[in-house]
């Protein structure tokens, strides 16, 4: 079974493009230490060159009011060569240049260009677009700051509402429909009728899909950013279930993009109608009126030209809309489309209106581009776990082993104050239950672990109801999203079970904050067997969490220093414990979450 959530990153051959194409040139790729330097703090710039042309020196050209540094009054100092090494795919050496920043005051934007000069002709190659003029060069930027991830997305357990399909509202049925591209008719009112049902769940924060203007069921195409689409409602509705879902405790997170949005925009259509329309620079032409920077080619999705101009602008006000609004926070789409400069100008705009929203990306991408995003974003979400989890608990394709191996290096890779929004499947990958060939065991099992990891855990919606799919998204050449975008089930059609196990997750997530902010150690790993084991603790709470993913029951015997009277969570059974060893008898395809 096909489970593409990577594309081409996937493949061997366009990783070793990737790998070759990452140190071919003048190239900075968001090398820098500490990555989210904080005030009076001193800062290191890497750069790399490499491949056929000489290069004799480089610069850092900067500025720290937040000023364009091609332009004055930006200072500028010279790199130091810091190291050579061979680079075996490109069959070269490639030089390191360092630059040393003094330490900068809190508040302070800093924006700057890397470069290096060619020793045969004198010209300056900017990194990492290698232009040849600082008009063309990439933009980079960071904003000095003491501003750690809101405290209270820590704690987060997260409901992912996909609008059209979630719920039309009480006494109103789905649309008919005649394929999955089709309305089918899910509103804000179905939303706000639903949240009493979502909070009873264990969740404390919505992320609602797009549901600006749009031609679409999904609404990331949108054509105006200030007014909700009609099918889905009214910008009163909006308030409401603002207001309703704070007076809940609930969070609300929108889903944001930036990198492009329709044709239908009506800047899209003044730029097109007029070539002297001041919407033009709004985006990039390669021959006007009909060729077009678009995302992923899609002639219905122009891409917007988000260096520092009116475009940006325009957005950057749409956010501190939103958030005066109400919302929390942002998960923003297609985040590694625009640049890490037009983001930290986001960053910045939201955290003046609110200075506690939660702002995490949509970076399909490595985990060292993920990490770049660090002090730029507060994180990103986490498509390397998901696709381990789904691998090993759906289909069975990544041994016990690998998976721990995987996770214990994953979750040293990042920081711990850089948040990891976790999941088992969204709007645009296969259902979890869909890839497991709907074995809700092994459901149960995924969310466990999910529940269990220090990122913040969502739950695309229907999932905990026992939605799958009918077809595989991948149907020849084509890759059909709609196919993980069936309504969400109510009444006799939803799982009860399933929903309650959900309802016990998120109460023990709630009661044991070690989940969240404690460590993790590997107690058991039996991959023959197929059962695994590990504790989460802090200074105040232990818990332990074990998975067996066989067929046939299993006893484990545990020294784990856990005594006294201790009980399964998930079971409510009483667990022996006696001179120092734990007793846990798990079920085939099970699991066990035991605290004192």
């Amino acid at each position: 079974m096909i489970d593409n959530i990577f594309g081409n990153l996937l493949e061997p051959g366009d990783r070793l493009i990737r790998a070759q194409e990452k140190l071919d040139g003048v190239k900075h790729n968001f090398g820098r230490f500490p990555l989210d330097p904080i005030p009076n703090q001193p800062i290191f710039l890497l750069l790399t060159t490499g491949g056929c042309h000489p290069y004799n020196s480089a610069r850092c050209i900067f500025t720290t009011d937040g000023s364009d540094p091609a332009a004055p009054p930006a200072r500028s100092i010279e790199l130091e060569p810091v190291g050579t090494q061979w680079d075996e795919l490109n069959w070269g050496y490639v030089r390191t240049w360092r630059a040393s920043l003094p330490a900068q005051p809190a508040g302070t934007l800093l924006r700057y260009h890397l470069a290096a000069r060619r020793a045969d002709t004198g010209e300056w190659a900017f990194a990492d677009n290698q232009a040849g003029s600082a008009g063309e060069a990439t933009d980079f930027a960071l904003w000095i700051d003491d501003d750690p991830v809101p405290d209270w997305s820590r704690q987060a357990i997260v409901y992912q509402v996909f609008i059209d399909r979630f719920y039309p509202g009480d006494g109103k049925p789905w649309n008919k429909t005649s394929g999955l591209g089709d309305i089918f008719g899910g509103t804000l009112r179905g939303v706000i009728d639903k949240l009493e049902y979502i909070q009873s769940l264990g969740f404390n924060t919505l992320w609602l899909s797009p549901f600006f203007k749009t031609s679409s069921h999904h609404g990331y195409n949108a054509s105006d950013y200030y007014n909700v689409e009609p099918r889905f409602g009214t910008n009163e509705d909006l308030k409401e279930l603002l207001e309703k879902a704070h007076a809940r405790g609930l969070r609300v997170l929108l889903d944001f993009v930036a990198n492009h949005w329709s044709k239908d925009h009506p800047t899209f259509q003044e730029a097109r109608r007029d070539i002297h329309s001041p919407y033009h620079d709004w985006y990039t032409w390669k021959s006007w009126p009909d060729e077009y920077d678009r995302y992923f080619n899609v002639a219905e999705l122009p891409k917007l030209n988000l260096r520092p101009g009116p475009a940006r602008q325009y957005l950057l006000d749409v956010a501190r809309h939103w958030l005066r609004q109400g919302f929390d926070g942002y998960r923003l789409d297609f985040a590694y489309g625009p640049s890490h400069d037009f983001w930290v100008d986001f960053r910045r705009a939201c955290r003046e209106v609110k200075p506690d929203c939660w702002i995490f990306g949509e970076v399909v991408h490595t985990p060292e581009l993920q990490l770049s995003y660090a002090g730029i974003m507060d994180g990103t979400l986490d498509f390397h776990l998901a696709r381990a989890m789904r691998e090993t608990f759906a289909l069975e394709r990544m041994p016990l082993a690998e998976f721990e191996a995987f996770l214990a290096a994953h979750e040293a890779f990042f920081p711990p104050d850089y948040s990891r929004p976790s999941f088992l499947d969204n709007h645009d990958m296969s259902r979890f239950l869909y890839m497991a060939r709907d074995n809700k065991d092994k459901l149960k099992l995924a969310a466990l672990i999910l529940y269990t990891l220090s990122g913040p855990p969502i739950v695309y919606n229907g999932t905990e109801s026992g939605v799958s799919q009918e077809r595989p998204m991948q149907q020849g050449k084509r890759y059909v999203f709609e196919e993980a975008r069936l309504p969400v089930k109510w009444g006799a059609d939803a799982d009860a079970g399933l929903q309650d196990y959900f309802r016990r997750l998120a109460g023990l997530r709630r009661a044991h904050p070690a989940l969240w902010q404690g460590s993790r150690r590997l107690v058991h790993l039996d991959g023959s067997e197929g059962t695994y084991a590990y504790l989460r603790r802090d200074e105040k709470d232990q818990v332990l969490i074990a998975v067996n993913l066989s067929p046939k029951a299993h006893t484990l015997t545990l020294e784990i220093g856990l005594s006294g009277r201790i009980k399964d969570g998930l079971s409510g059974s009483i667990v022996q414990s006696k001179d120092g060893k734990t007793f846990l008898e798990i079920p085939a395809y099970g699991g066990a979450f035991v605290s004192r």
